[in-house]
């Protein structure tokens, strides 16, 4: 890269750091698309082996799935524009929009976790049958990686609110904002190939 796109570039790729920590992560999201990957292939192996237990088509709900998938892809356009705010150099705009984007994701998790206590009343857990083992264990991983974006996101912003905008701190929130924009492209794999199928079939 050129001195002078590093000057008038955007501001988390102004430092040599900056660009290797960004392809760095880039590289850490190609092992969690393998993870996830690999997880999307034990459901699809071991879909429809529901044994006694009740089937997806008997307990997916379609108005919360669509609920849960319009705060997810919301929370994702939030993000856009938190880190849109980060370019102009407006911390303030940034906190907003990303305190919008947490609380977004915190509803898409309340109501996971109430999916996931609805189902066990109805009779599946993770121990009814192989399907909805390999159902927990998919929807439950990418819940924990909402989980632990929520958490590292208000880390940067408290980081953020103490020390400005700086190149270090861009790269981190640019960083993150990639991670969150992954998690909501994962959903869109869980909410094709498990809900809507699952709710057909």
């Amino acid at each position: 890269m050129a001195a002078e796109e590093l000057k008038t570039g955007p501001l988390e790729y102004r430092s040599q750091e900056g660009r290797m920590g960004i392809l760095g992560f880039w590289i850490f999201l190609g092992a969690e698309v393998v993870l996830f990957a690999t997880l999307f292939a034990t459901y699809a192996v071991l879909f429809g082996r529901t044994a006694d237990a009740p089937t997806p088509a008997e307990l997916f709900e379609p108005g919360i799935v669509l609920i849960m998938t319009f705060l997810l892809l919301t929370s994702s356009f939030t993000c856009g524009l938190a880190v849109n705010e980060m370019r102009k150099g407006n911390t303030k705009g940034l906190t907003i929009w990303m305190v919008i984007t947490l609380a977004l994701g915190v509803a898409f998790l309340g109501f996971e976790i109430y999916e996931f206590v609805h189902y066990a009343h109805e009779g599946a857990t993770l121990q009814s049958s192989a399907y909805w083992s390999a159902f927990f264990v998919l929807a439950g991983t990418h819940g924990l990686h909402v989980t632990l974006g929520i958490g590292w996101a208000i880390l940067l912003l408290i980081q953020i609110a103490k020390r400005g905008l700086t190149n270090k701190t861009s790269r981190k929130f640019f960083v993150i904002s990639l991670y969150w924009h992954f998690l909501d492209v994962i959903w869109i794999f869980i909410f094709t190939s498990v809900y809507l199928i699952g709710m057909v079939i």
